[in-house]
């Protein structure tokens, strides 16, 4: 797999001093532009050579999935570490299925316990698709958005990449502004502030970058200050001016009016991530596409983006590593409906959880991820995310699922004037031990961007909204059993805390399954602590 990126590593051998070079003399030497040009055509020419080989690899594999799908099962058969394994040998799936039950595991409660139940998937299978993810990635987002590649046209403002894999050229090379495996945000802010002709900007996940920009209006005098400070010259004062002068008319289209010619967002869409893409969407980012190069699952890529002018959010599930199974749902439940099926046996329209095996342990964990086939890639399935299982709320075995109540709350945030949602979590009340003699509810923080309180008549909406989208939650409302939904409004730093804390757990994935239902006291504490009304 790695064999046809041996070319590409020669090249950068050989142009990295040019590279030194350029980043130890002024941008401004016009002597030295024409080498900048050629360590850019030489690079993006190696790129674009390793991602023609990747896109004939997919499709023969995708050509014969069932094929495909055999060879990465006899890989991960091959990599199990008992030397008594009685798969040895063997890639019938049939004597898989026996052999190996399924086993079901939250990821949540990895995150939350710190416990880490199943080993993490093999490096090596997760890095096929990880390459194939970048690699396919840049090349289709380089033919939608020609310029987005330029010299100096793309920074990261986050110290995490979405990338999923680390590419062995220099950055620069292809467009990327800041030091390479710099770790401060400020630092990375900073470098993206003083370069208006930026074309893209990249985040780690969205939630990261909803955090950059919520601490860009919220220290946003001190980074203009920052800026007139580094340079004596007249570019970085007028641009500190142009900084402030953008703050001041308000977030949306925040980003456009700091740099006019940016066309693409990239980060990734990870789980519990789509409120802050519609919150981006709806405001800093207003007018931008977005494009997630990869769906990752589980702390790794298991899915392809490869189409950018596409609305985000369709991923191909590759047959080539790792080992993937789809286990049918009933309709209308998210229950169990059948034995799982592979990929190329996938129907259009059907929902379906992850499967995925673990060489390590020949583990076959249920991911808890839910996605709905809505095409096809020769005989591959293209999928979207629909939502977690793992993510439900059951006080009185209502079980109200993830996408249900994001809903419910999308539609009341809908209806208080002037808010916007950014995040959310909820918490059943025995956890937080808040029933104090009334019927169990639900624990619903929220934290808001454009409304400072909320009414108890807002407040009630969200319980109106929720029996709406739930028959089942509505007959309990009505006999009582289960009380009405307690909102809670928290600073935009409660989320922040509550990521930090999950990603301090030991087995923490990246990037990061922002949880909506948390199941721990010590979680939930965390946003409770920062309530405001």
């Amino acid at each position: 797999m790695l064999l046809p990126l041996l070319p590409c590593l020669v090249l950068c051998l050989l142009l990295l001093p040019l590279a030194v070079l350029w980043r130890r003399r002024p941008s401004q030497d016009a002597r030295l532009s024409w080498l900048v040009h050629l360590q850019h055509r030489v690079a993006w020419g190696a790129l674009c050579w390793a991602a023609a080989w990747q896109r004939k690899s997919l499709v023969r594999s995708t050509l014969h999935a069932g094929q495909s799908q055999q060879r990465a099962l006899r890989r991960c058969l091959q990599g199990a570490q008992s030397p008594r394994c009685p798969l040895r040998g063997s890639t019938d799936i049939g004597v898989f299925r026996n052999h190996l039950p399924l086993t079901k595991a939250s990821q949540l409660q990895e995150e939350e316990s710190g416990v880490q139940l199943l080993p993490p998937a093999s490096n090596q299978y997760r890095g096929e698709v990880s390459l194939q993810a970048t690699l396919l990635g840049l090349a289709a987002l380089k033919k939608t958005c020609p310029e987005v590649l330029a010299p100096e046209g793309t920074a990261r403002v986050t110290p995490s990449s979405p990338w999923p894999y680390p590419l062995p050229w220099p950055w620069h090379a292809l467009g990327h502004l800041g030091p390479a495996g710099a770790k401060d945000p400020r630092a990375l802010l900073l470098e993206a502030l003083r370069s208006p002709g930026l074309r893209a900007l990249e985040a780690g996940t969205a939630v990261e970058l909803l955090d950059v920009f919520l601490g860009l209006e919220a220290d946003g005098e001190e980074l203009a200050e920052a800026l007139a400070a580094g340079n004596p010259g007249a570019s970085l004062p007028r641009r500190a001016a142009e900084l402030r002068e953008a703050l001041e008319q308000g977030p949306r289209g925040l980003a456009l009016r700091l740099w006019p010619k940016l066309q693409v967002v990239v980060t990734l869409d990870a789980g519990g991530q789509a409120e802050a893409v519609a919150a981006l969407g709806a405001l800093w980012c207003q007018g931008l596409a977005f494009f997630s190069p990869a769906y990752a699952a589980s702390g790794g890529a298991v899915g392809l983006s490869l189409w950018p002018e596409q609305p985000h959010g369709l991923y191909l599930l590759p047959p080539g590593g790792p080992f993937i199974e789809l286990l049918p749902l009933k309709e209308g439940t998210r229950e169990e409906a059948a034995p799982t099926v592979l990929l190329a046996e996938a129907q259009k329209g059907k929902e379906y959880e992850l499967v995925l095996t673990d060489h390590t342990s020949l583990t076959r964990c249920r991911l808890g991820d839910v996605v709905q086939v809505v095409g096809a890639y020769n005989q591959c399935p293209v999928v979207r995310f629909i939502c977690r299982l793992g993510q439900t709320l059951s006080v009185r075995g209502e079980d109200t699922g993830e996408d249900v109540f994001s809903e419910a709350l999308g539609r009341a945030v809908g209806q208080w004037p002037g808010a916007r949602l950014l995040d959310h979590g909820c918490v059943e009340s025995s956890i937080l031990d808040s029933s104090e003699g009334s019927a169990p509810h639900y624990e619903v923080f929220v934290a808001l961007k454009g409304l400072r309180n909320l009414s108890e008549e807002n407040r009630d909406k969200l319980d109106h909204c929720l029996q709406e989208a739930s028959a089942r939650y509505k007959s309990l409302r009505f006999r009582g059993s289960v009380g009405p939904a307690r909102v809670h409004l928290v600073g935009w730093g409660a989320f922040r805390e509550l990521r930090a804390a999950l990603a301090a757990c030991p087995s923490a994935p990246f990037p990061p399954e922002m949880p909506r239902v948390l199941k721990h006291r010590y979680l939930a504490q965390h946003l409770r602590r920062r309530v405001v009304s």
